[in-house]
C-alpha cells in the first residue's frame, strides 16, 4: 500500500515524463553532430608577414624561415607547439642572417602578434575558422594538414619567397 494513497493519481508517472526528455534528446542531441567539423584551409603564405623577406642592403635572405614558420602557425596546434616554432624561427634568423639582434626582434614580434585570439591573417593556427585557439591535432587533423601541405609543396606556382 502506497505511503499516502491520495497523491497515487496526482504525480504523473515517471515513464511519462521520460517520453519529452527522450524527445529533446533526440531532437536537440543531434544538432551537434550534424553539423561539420570545421575544415582546414589549404596553405598560403605571404614569406615574412608584416616585415622584410631579406635584407635591403646585401642578398641574406630568411624568408625560408618565414615560411617553415607559417606552416606551423597554418597547422596551428598547442601553447608548446607554437613556442617550438617561434624559437625555431628565431634560430633560422640567426642562421640566415648571422644577426642575434634580427633574430631576437623578429622573435619577439611574432610572440606579440602571433597569438590565437587575435583576428589576423597570421595568427596562430590562422588555417582553421577563428577561434580554434590552442588545441593539439586530431590523428584526423594532422593526416589533412599534412596532405594540404604535400599539396602546396607540389604547386608549381611562384612561392612567396621567390625574388
Amino acid at each position: 500500500m502506497p505511503a499516502c494513497p491520495s497523491a497515487q493519481g496526482l504525480m504523473p508517472s515517471f515513464s511519462l515524463l521520460r517520453i519529452p526528455v527522450l524527445l529533446a534528446i533526440a531532437l536537440f542531441g543531434g544538432c551537434a553532430a550534424t553539423q561539420p567539423a570545421p575544415a582546414l584551409a589549404p596553405f598560403s603564405t605571404d614569406g615574412c608577414s608584416m616585415f622584410p623577406d631579406r635584407s635591403l642592403w646585401s642578398d641574406t635572405d630568411w624568408c625560408s624561415c618565414c615560411v617553415t614558420h607559417d606552416l606551423a602557425y597554418w597547422r596551428g596546434g598547442t601553447a608548446e607547439q607554437r613556442m617550438a616554432a617561434d624559437e625555431a624561427l628565431r634560430a633560422c634568423v640567426l642562421r640566415s642572417s648571422g644577426s642575434p639582434g634580427l633574430a631576437e626582434l623578429m622573435f619577439n614580434g611574432v610572440r606579440a602578434g602571433g597569438e590565437p585570439t587575435v583576428l589576423t591573417s597570421f595568427r596562430w593556427a590562422y588555417g582553421w575558422p577563428f577561434g580554434r585557439n590552442y588545441a593539439a591535432l586530431t590523428p584526423d587533423e594532422q593526416a589533412a594538414a599534412k596532405a594540404l601541405q604535400a599539396q602546396y609543396e607540389n604547386n608549381p606556382q611562384p612561392r612567396a619567397c621567390t625574388k
